[in-house]
């Protein structure tokens, strides 16, 4: 298979096998339903065989594995024959091809599903294996995105041949639970499964990696027409939880049903009291959508920001000041709400990045300088970029507009508005927003409050880090209280969160805002509790 140069040989083959605990809880749960076959897509070298093995699985059993490498396949098979699995058997080859002509078929072959299928992205797919994984989603009737990653159709088709009443017990990635390219696998999940448990832990199963898994238990419905009970998350610290039948944890996990299935699964993670305070708030006049009182754009997309965003000193080497403006991308250039001429000013001394170059005029019309950093890019090859070769010239970037209130991508505790008084751009890490019912000062301000916090925490998404992010299409669907016409001290909350104290600006702004719609400060530190568990959940504390 040929992959991408600069990743790794683990990364490129999906290589992260199960640890040998974790896959024999996962066949346990499988095999307790006595199914007459399993079917392992992606076998490896044969953990979950060994499992088998170790569960003492009827004889009788059919077990059909599937493994692409040649290395690993000859491992699974020679595990089979050493265990005596007699009826095993392992096939060298492409399981997604192979599933498509069963899918298209209409194939329910098995009782099982066991296994932990492959971590590759699809750009990393060689064009063949691309094909199959898109074919996939084209039988399902799901729709498909560039996006996804290999394990997903490898679990929507196991999905699909598993017979009415079969469990699928899997080890797949954490970001099953949130990231927008699984959407169609947690729809089609819950579309054809009566239950589904979610095991989550704290920490990272996979040795140096930061990709994070669960454990995935589901059982097929046994009629189409059965009303599922939803997904249930149960989050697990270390392996203790693997001393109690997985049949018992399936069972106690209770299942959140409705737009939890429909959409992202964080929300499976909160009890119901906490749902039913979080629903009671959404539904109160004065709580809104982001859609509906604000608009969100991305920023200022340049094609090379080591070109377009500089410091003092290259302004002054190529006298480049009739062309600098403010701007602001990262949170060490906004640490607090507010980025005013004061805060441009200490990032300029500080030595940050914080001048945007905007050149509109043609080549021939520029300074002898500005030409020369011009030339520069050039010998650097930027103008072969590709956001960079399709406007001319190069140089001048399009969409350069500022809007009164920013907004970093990425954050590590809670999201915030920024509030732009220097009038400053914003490049492709920040996002242009516009205030469409209230003030500026009074959204930025009011933005600051558990229930957004927390909506923040659901909608948006996080990988091995922990580094929260959100697109525009996740900000839209944030939640705010906004009270018209209340007043804020702007310039104490812009010094607490710089103090790196957002959390206390979180409550203490819950408490003033929730109060004037008639909620306690019970409530406000019921939405705390709420906020912090989902925030070290995704942190792993």
């Amino acid at each position: 298979m040929k992959f991408k140069a600069d990743q790794t040989s683990q990364k490129l083959r999906g290589g992260y096998y199960t640890p040998q605990n974790l896959a024999d809880y996962v066949t346990k749960w499988v095999l307790s339903n006595h199914p007459a076959s399993v079917l392992e897509p992606s076998c490896g070298d044969g953990a979950f065989i060994q499992a088998i093995h170790n569960n003492h699985a009827d004889a009788a059993l059919a077990v059909e594995c599937f493994e692409l490498f040649d290395v690993e396949a000859q491992k699974a098979a020679q595990r089979c024959l050493d265990l005596g699995l007699g009826n095993a058997t392992v096939t060298e080859g492409d399981y997604l091809l192979w599933a498509n002509k069963q899918l298209a078929e209409q194939h329910q072959l098995y009782d099982g599903v066991l296994g932990n299928p492959p971590f590759i992205r699809y750009q990393f797919l060689e064009n063949e294996f691309q094909v199959q994984a898109e074919l996939v989603f084209k039988h399902l009737s799901q729709k498909f995105t560039k996006h996804t990653n290999a394990w997903v159709p490898f679990l929507l088709s196991a999905l699909a041949l598993l017979k009415p009443g079969g469990r699928l017990g899997m080890v797949i990635p954490s970001e099953i639970i949130h990231v927008m390219h699984a959407q169609s696998l947690r729809s089609y999940t819950g579309q054809v499964c009566s239950k589904i448990v979610i095991i989550d832990p704290k920490e990272i199963w996979f040795e140096d990696t930061l990709q994070g898994a669960v454990i995935i238990f589901a059982e097929k419905k046994i009629d189409p027409a059965q009303e599922t009970e939803g997904v249930g998350i149960v989050s697990v610290n270390g392996f203790d939880f693997l001393a109690e039948d997985p049949n018992t944890l399936f069972a106690r996990t209770p299942g959140i049903n409705g737009e939890t299935v429909a959409g992202k699964w964080t929300k499976a993670v909160l009890e119901r009291d906490e749902l039913a305070l979080i629903q009671a708030l959404v539904a109160h006049p004065a709580v809104h959508q982001f859609n509906d009182i604000a608009t969100v754009d991305v920023g200022i997309v340049t094609g090379a920001n080591e070109f377009f965003l500089v410091d003092n000193q290259t302004v002054e080497q190529y006298q480049l000041a009739e062309y600098a403006h403010p701007m602001f991308g990262r949170s060490q250039h906004c640490p607090g709400i507010v980025y005013d001429d004061s805060q441009h000013a200490e990032n300029q001394r500080n030595g940050l990045p914080s001048n945007f170059l905007y050149i509109p005029d043609a080549f021939d019309e520029l300074p002898l300088k500005v030409k020369e950093y011009i030339l520069y890019g050039q010998s650097q090859e930027l103008h072969t970029r590709y956001k960079c070769r399709i406007r001319k010239p190069w140089y001048k970037v399009p969409s350069v507009y500022s809007t009164s209130i920013g907004m970093l991508k990425r954050c590590h505790e809670a999201p915030r508005l920024i509030l732009n008084q220097a009038e400053a751009y914003t490049t492709d890490t920040a996002y242009r927003v516009r205030s469409t019912f209230t003030s500026s000062e009074n959204l930025v301000c009011s933005f600051l409050n558990p229930l957004t916090a927390i909506t923040a925490e659901l909608e948006g998404r996080y990988y091995g880090g922990g580094v929260l992010e959100l697109v525009p299409s996740e900000i839209e669907q944030l939640y705010i209280p906004v009270v018209e016409g209340m007043e804020h001290d702007l310039a104490a909350i812009n010094e607490q969160v710089k103090a790196g104290n957002i959390a206390a600006v979180i409550r203490s702004q819950g408490e003033k805002i929730l109060a004037r719609l008639g909620f306690t400060q019970a409530d406000n530190d019921k939405l705390m509790q709420i906020w912090e568990k989902l925030k070290d959940r995704r942190l792993r504390k």
